[in-house]
Parts: structure tokens; C-alpha cells; sequence
């Protein structure tokens, strides 16, 4: 869904969730890659637990990101109409050594998951 034009509640929630540096933060790690877990964001932004469930619970509360269970996962992705307005904000920011490094770090993760994945499935003692 593309937004038109939004209403002021729907923009102060928007602003009020990208005034701390820890929910942009992760709002970029979710329009770069699309969807994260909870221990993703944790590992790549070097928070607690606690800190990274409580930042993703304000995303959510404010309607910018959603989430989907697979397993015992939860998945937290940018809500379609939120993606505009997110992406016009952050792309003056994108080039930030913060937001690049989490970047960096996120890309490191995923290839390393991707080599776990592949040796187990290529493993011939696995049947």
C-alpha cells in the first residue's frame, strides 16, 4: 500500500520512534534485509535481549514494523505502509559508519549461516 499523504499522528509516531538512535538502527537493518529475529538484531547491534525486545515492541506499537512466527521464530519486518516514508527519511542517513558497519556485521552473520546451512544439508552422514 502507498501512502498518499499521512496523518500528524501517524507522523509523530514516526518521529517519535526515529528520535533514538537504536530504533533507526534497526529500522535500517529491516529496510535493508527485509525481515530479522530478535537474536540477529541482538548479535549484529551488540544489545541485550532486553534492550533489542523493547526497541522492536515500540517499532511495532507505533505501526512500523510487523511480525510473523515460523517455528519458535519470530521475524520482524518494515509494515508496507511505512516502507515510503522510512526510505525517503533514512536515505539521507544512509551513509552513516554506524548504519554501514551494522550492515557490514549483518552481511558477515548471514554468509557465515549460509555455510552452516549448506554443510549440513551436504553432510552424507546426515540420513
Amino acid at each position: 500500500m502507498r501512502l498518499k499523504n499521512i496523518s500528524l499522528n501517524y507522523g509523530m509516531r514516526v518521529f517519535k520512534a526515529l528520535s533514538e538512535e537504536a530504533r533507526v538502527r534497526i529500522l535500517h537493518l529491516l529496510m535493508q534485509n527485509e525481515e530479522l529475529c530478535i537474536s540477529d538484531l541482538e548479535h549484529i547491534l551488540e544489545f541485550t535481549q532486553t534492550k533489542t525486545s523493547r526497541h522492536v515492541t515500540y517499532l511495532k506499537n507505533a505501526g512500523l514494523i510487523g511480525s510473523r512466527k515460523k517455528d519458535q521464530w519470530t521475524f520482524y519486518y518494515v509494515l508496507d505502509e511505512a516502507h515510503e516514508i522510512l526510505n525517503q527519511i533514512l536515505k539521507f542517513i544512509k551513509k552513516d559508519q554506524n548504519l554501514l558497519r551494522d550492515q557490514e556485521v549483518y552481511e558477515i552473520l548471514h554468509s557465515n549461516r549460509e555455510l552452516a546451512i549448506n554443510k549440513i544439508e551436504n553432510n552424507p552422514y546426515r540420513k
